[in-house]
């Protein structure tokens, strides 16, 4: 993590005529994302945009993860924004990032905007984003927008995982209307063998903010399919 003498190293190499590539860029980059502050995370990022390579998925990542462990959820939408929403390479980890930095929010008029831009756009809801939405509405007891989401799941064939059974459970039982959880887990496979299918990124999220409050129910359900494995 000695991130003065790669910078060191560096400079004397370029200084020698060697030319920085897009994998030696993303290198440098990921070591900043890792071992760096932010301030200078967002400088190598800032260096790195001037060179015009195109940044790799794992360093995407590793910066994404570098905003939410410091609860930097606005600056976290607007890297992703940055890096570019139409990238298809990557998937859906730039959209699910960018409405991950509303759910810890609750922003909801933003988040379930930016869900329908993402629909307009070609982008097709994976079980991350849909549980992503799912956590929000289940804190926010937003129980219509929680069946049409789980109907839109039904739709797009997506299947639901432990983490989609949590936030149900949860957002019902906190609110006493466990009397009511048939009604919603009669749309679901409860037969399917427990298993968590959700991008590791969206618990990185919860232990950093409120969203951790609603999700005892995704976590209990995270242990059982440790202990069924």
């Amino acid at each position: 993590g000695n991130l003065k003498l790669m910078e060191e190293t560096t400079n004397e190499m370029v200084s020698k005529g060697f030319q920085m590539d897009a994998k030696t860029g993303n290198e440098f980059l990921l070591c900043y994302a890792v071992f760096g502050s932010l301030n200078e995370m967002e400088n190598a990022y800032g260096r790195f945009k001037r060179s015009r390579f195109l940044i790799e998925e794992n360093v995407i990542r590793a910066m994404a993860y570098g905003y939410i462990k410091r609860r930097k959820f606005y600056e976290l939408g607007e890297f992703v924004r940055d890096v570019g929403l139409g990238r298809k390479n990557v998937g859906n980890l730039l959209w699910n990032l960018l409405l991950l930095s509303y759910a810890a929010n609750f922003k909801m008029k933003s988040l379930q905007k930016e869900f329908l831009s993402m629909v307009k756009l070609g982008f097709r809801p994976d079980i991350t984003t849909f549980n992503i939405r799912a956590l929000a509405f289940s804190k926010m007891a937003l129980f219509w927008d929680l069946h049409l989401s789980i109907e839109h799941m039904r739709s797009e064939k997506v299947v639901p995982d432990l983490v989609t059974y949590g936030c149900v459970v949860d957002g019902y039982l906190d609110r006493k209307l466990g009397r009511n959880l048939d009604f919603v887990l009669n749309k679901m496979n409860v037969d399917d063998c427990p298993r968590v299918l959700t991008d590791p990124f969206v618990f990185e999220v919860l232990v950093t903010s409120e969203l951790q409050e609603s999700t005892r129910g995704a976590y209990v359900g995270v242990i059982a399919a440790e202990d069924f494995e």
